[in-house]
């Protein structure tokens, strides 16, 4: 009998070790799961470059040769970072301009094109924080979808885009556990 009271004395006294052990872990694995889901997401969002004006009836212009060019500093920006710090997607409407835009930084990353409606920008917002969350997208939309994207994303009013501005890059950061911010870039 008195073996049999000696074990069940010595039983108690290994719970807490092993509470212990297992509130370890679980702090362990919170910690873990704080620091990943802390991440930052960083979206470009921009107008495609400049297109062809001569042919108003044209619904899908190419781009001008200015719009080129500009296609090509693009990619020279964008395209400069190191590996594993520059853009995970690029994201564009369905029309020629968009894609031509982004197509010197796509072959120059080896990265695929995704082609989304352009009237949808709320759906369009959202495919690209939760496929790119932490990490870094551009959006290439037109004048009219530009700032509405940026709310979508935001919540931040940036105004309308007149038919002349090119070059303008909003830079939204969503942080995890607070609140977007937008900055813009004017590029030449």
């Amino acid at each position: 009998m008195r073996k049999e009271y000696a074990s069940l004395r010595r039983r108690p006294l290994l719970a807490p070790v092993w509470l212990a052990a297992l509130a370890g872990v679980f702090v362990v694995a919170l910690g873990f799961w704080l620091v990943s889901a802390a991440s930052t997401t960083t979206i470009f969002v921009m107008r495609h470059a400049e297109k062809l004006t001569s042919n108003p009836d044209d619904p899908d212009p190419a781009l001008a040769p200015a719009g080129e060019a500009r296609a090509l500093e693009l990619a020279q920006v964008f395209g400069r970072a190191p590996r594993g710090q520059g853009l995970d997607a690029v994201i564009v409407s369905e029309f020629r301009r968009t894609q031509d835009t982004v197509r010197p930084l796509a072959n120059r990353l080896g990265i695929p094109v995704i082609v989304v409606p352009a009237e949808d920008t709320s759906k369009t917002a959202k495919r690209a924080l939760s496929e790119n969350r932490g990490g870094r997208a551009l959006i290439v939309g037109h004048s009219d979808t530009v700032p509405a994207i940026v709310e979508a994303l935001s919540g931040v009013d940036v105004g309308a885009m007149s038919e002349a501005d090119y070059g303008i890059v909003y830079v939204v950061t969503i942080p995890r556990f607070s609140r977007a911010a937008v900055t813009r870039l004017d590029l030449p």
